[in-house]
């Protein structure tokens, strides 16, 4: 085959054209610091990078944002439990004191304020949030866990679900003397037959007061579930009971019957959020386990007063300017767990918030308040003593004067003595109530605890593997420099000596030759 001239330029632009190619890859490699510029170049690298680039992406954003966002909820949350806790210590602290000492006026009254403060401590500390948003609250997290301020332009009509275990025996006590059974003028005649006595009551104590008095209230007992255990609901979406109970007398705290049901009756008083069962009543609900669903309605919220959508399934309508329902401004709300995850790794998701009703309940509350009742109850008694002990000073008054009035006094001396017995009572109750509280704080710290610890670890995995990707992806996209300079440096002489052998070769022609 004859070799022209021709055939030898083109054979030699082509290598000093593939070098050039050679060499400006090896620049590329050595400026960008990368194996690839271009998919074409090497699909498999392409192909790789692209997995661990997607992989390393989602590594930083469970690392970088997920678990950082989730440690910060749950440390509110944690931080916030911690406090309850240790209102509740103090509580329980006050408890002990009023059930074994004999208090003054003066010491009931510091323990009352204390009490009191404690109380809306504890309700404040479930309005805590994180970033604006409430940690307590389940999935709405826009809304506080209690009222922020006393609220009158809501009505609720709302479902308690309770059992047999929630009756309590209660001391109540009878015949309390007021000072308007005294007649100053016929002394003789003043209304002091009956004396004060003690009798203990059968009660449901719901978890509001100042109910809606003149509202339906209803009692269904026992509700169907399947052979799982689990809730029979009709076409309607509502509960199946198997039986109610309609022998329900509305009446006022305030009438002498009010603790005195007959028999199977339960007597209803709104002013204090209070069932009171007859004994038959309460006997046949122990002795048959029962299981009942109270609704009533509530329209009067006091600010740190809870929230009943987070702890009932109720309805909630808007009260306007005349006092008047709105119907269309109607939400139900359906008390179920609201669990929030948070994807924090590949595949696995953590539930960082801890919901109210499982942390902070009515109880104490309520508790609180019949402590504070059965105070301001014993001072109502101490002031009556005190007139009584100053008309008694008074030596202007007839015998039969001082006989009604030493009457008087003595009634309600008792009176004091089984009221004081009664706050001892109530302060045992508190003690057993936080207590109570207590452990179902701790349940909650510690169960927020444990899942913080698995945070921690989950998160200290996700620091090595993002290590490991890191240097993977480096290893699969990153040029080695040293090789890439030697390479360079291979190349370049390499293409210099393709030019200088093609200057020699395009130095001679055919008039060399003539």
């Amino acid at each position: 085959m004859r070799i022209t001239n021709r055939m030898m330029t083109n054979n030699m632009l082509s290598n000093i054209n593939t070098n050039k190619n050679q060499l400006s890859a090896l620049e590329q490699q050595y400026s960008t610091g990368k194996k690839i510029q271009k998919p074409s170049e090497d699909p498999i690298v392409a192909v790789r990078a692209l997995k661990l680039r997607t992989n390393l992406a989602e590594l930083n954003q469970y690392y970088e944002k997920n678990i950082p966002d989730a440690k910060s909820w749950m440390e509110v949350t944690e931080s916030a439990l911690k406090t309850v806790n240790d209102i509740l210590t103090q509580m329980n602290s006050y408890c002990v004191q009023g059930a074994n000492d004999t208090l003054t006026k003066s010491d009931r009254n510091s323990i009352a304020s204390n009490l009191q403060e404690l109380k809306d401590q504890i309700y404040q500390e479930g309005n805590s949030n994180y970033a604006g948003r409430y940690v307590f609250t389940g999935y709405k997290t826009d809304t506080s866990l209690v009222f922020a301020e006393n609220t009158s332009d809501l009505h609720y009509r709302m479902t308690e679900k309770l059992d047999y275990t929630d009756i309590q025996m209660t001391p109540r006590m009878f015949n309390e003397t007021e000072m308007e059974q005294y007649d100053k003028d016929n002394p003789e005649n003043s209304e002091l037959a009956d004396k004060p006595y003690q009798k203990d009551v059968y009660r449901v104590r719901l978890a509001y007061d100042n109910l809606v008095n003149d509202a339906e209230i209803t009692i269904n007992l026992d509700p169907e579930r399947n052979e799982k255990g689990e809730l029979v609901y009709d076409e309607d979406g509502a509960l199946v009971y198997n039986d109610s109970f309609d022998n329900i007398v509305t009446i006022s705290a305030y009438d002498e019957n009010a603790y005195l049901p007959e028999d199977g009756t339960i007597h209803f008083i709104p002013e204090t959020g209070e069932l009171i069962m007859a004994a038959d009543v309460y006997t046949e609900w122990t002795n048959n386990e029962r299981e009942f669903h109270i609704s009533y309605e509530k329209r009067e919220f006091q600010k740190n007063d809870l929230r009943p959508e987070h702890y009932f399934d109720c309805t909630s309508t808007v009260v306007n300017a005349e006092g008047e329902l709105e119907p269309d401004s109607t939400i139900t709300y359906t008390k179920k767990d609201q669990k929030i995850q948070y994807e924090v790794n590949f595949n696995q998701k953590l539930d960082i918030n801890v919901q109210g009703s499982d942390a902070l309940t009515h109880e104490i509350g309520r508790c609180i308040d019949d402590i504070l009742a059965q105070i301001d109850s014993i001072s109502q008694t101490e002031d009556r003593i005190e007139q009584t002990e100053k008309l008694l000073a008074d030596e202007k008054i007839t015998d039969e004067q001082k006989k009604a009035l030493n009457e008087m006094l003595s009634m309600l001396e008792t009176e004091r003595t089984i009221k004081e017995e009664t706050l001892r009572a109530s302060f045992a109750a508190g003690i057993t109530e936080t207590q109570e509280q207590q452990d179902l704080v701790g349940e909650a710290i510690a169960d927020i605890g444990s899942r913080y610890v698995r945070l921690e670890l989950t998160e200290s995995r996700l620091s090595i593997q993002q290590v490991d990707f890191t240097e993977l992806l480096s290893q699969n996209e990153d040029a080695d420099l040293v090789d890439t300079i030697i390479n360079f440096m291979s190349q370049e002489t390499i293409y210099n000596a393709a030019l200088n052998a093609a200057g020699q070769i395009v130095q001679n022609s055919l008039l060399d030759f003539l």
